[in-house]
């Protein structure tokens, strides 16, 4: 089971959230069948959304994370609740790029760098609250880190880290979100920088059966770490008949009325890939309605 933890350190001058999300990113591998560079972005993006929707103060409140830097991947989309329960998608499930310089794989070279990183948050307001940064990177977690540091003004690291196995499966996934609150030593961020730069790759702790616990034991034991809350999440669709029906109706009568032209229909959810389909008399009463 996929999980967050939320943590102070330092009397909370740090704030601190850690996740394990193998089970997560290998739901949605399945879901979409993508190949071993789609599964690290999705996994990156997905594992980092589901700690920002954790940072949301309302219970009813929703994220959604969005990125289109020119590459192969297309647009990867990742959604989120307060309770981190995510869903997500990637405009080519199959982009495959040759190993990095590093003999990692390529998420930079298959996001590319021309484009935006956007938060969107829906608070229960009139509109949604967006903000756009330029992509960093590429490789998600500098995105990341460049957003909150610009568009929030919290100093932070991010580590995102998806490991993928030879058949394809997610080994091991997971994300660490360091952030200085205001008034915090700012020798402390050149401490935690180091300590960051010197552990091994997130990814390789959790393959080798470290939990989030163990790994902000690793880095903060020594700094009145404070663990206060263990959230369980996973990959979670609300698509439903019900939605889709909303959703064909907000098209207006005469969309409607084109769709009529064809004896059936067919809807498939971005998310989960459930298909709706409806017959030319369901349409003809979406439009009675």
């Amino acid at each position: 089971m996929a999980y967050v933890l939320r943590a102070t350190a330092r009397d909370g001058e740090i704030r601190l959230f850690a996740t394990i999300t193998t089970d997560m990113v290998e739901r949605a591998r399945q879901i979409h069948n993508l190949s071993p560079t789609a599964s690290a972005a999705l996994g990156r993006l997905l594992t980092g959304a589901s700690i920002m929707g954790v940072m949301l103060k309302g219970k009813k409140d929703k994220l959604t994370v969005t990125m289109n830097g020119g590459g192969e991947a297309g647009n990867l989309v990742a959604s989120t609740d307060a309770r981190g329960n995510v869903k997500g998608y990637i405009s080519n499930p199959y982009v495959d790029l040759p190993l990095n310089e590093k003999g990692k794989l390529d998420v930079g070279g298959a996001i590319g760098k021309n484009g935006m990183l956007t938060v969107i948050k829906d608070l229960g307001l009139k509109e949604p609250y967006t903000s756009q940064v330029p992509i960093y990177t590429g490789e998600i977690g500098d995105d990341l880190a460049y957003y909150f540091t610009v568009s929030e003004q919290v100093p932070s690291a991010v580590a995102l880290g998806v490991l993928v196995d030879r058949d394809r499966s997610i080994k091991a996934a997971g994300g660490l979100i360091v952030q200085m609150m205001p008034g915090a030593n700012e020798l402390l961020a050149d401490v935690i920088t180091y300590r960051l730069e010197e552990i091994p790759p997130l990814s390789s702790l959790i393959a080798e059966g470290k939990s989030a616990e163990d790994i902000l034991n690793m880095l903060f034991d020594d700094m009145d770490l404070k663990i206060h809350e263990r959230i369980e999440t996973d990959y979670v669709c609300d698509c439903s008949r019900e939605r889709i029906e909303r959703a064909l109706i907000a098209l207006g009568r005469e969309e409607l009325e084109d769709l009529k032209k064809d004896e059936s229909i067919q809807i498939e959810c971005h998310f989960c890939n459930q298909k709706y389909k409806f017959t030319r008399e369901e349409i003809d009463a979406l439009i009675k309605a």
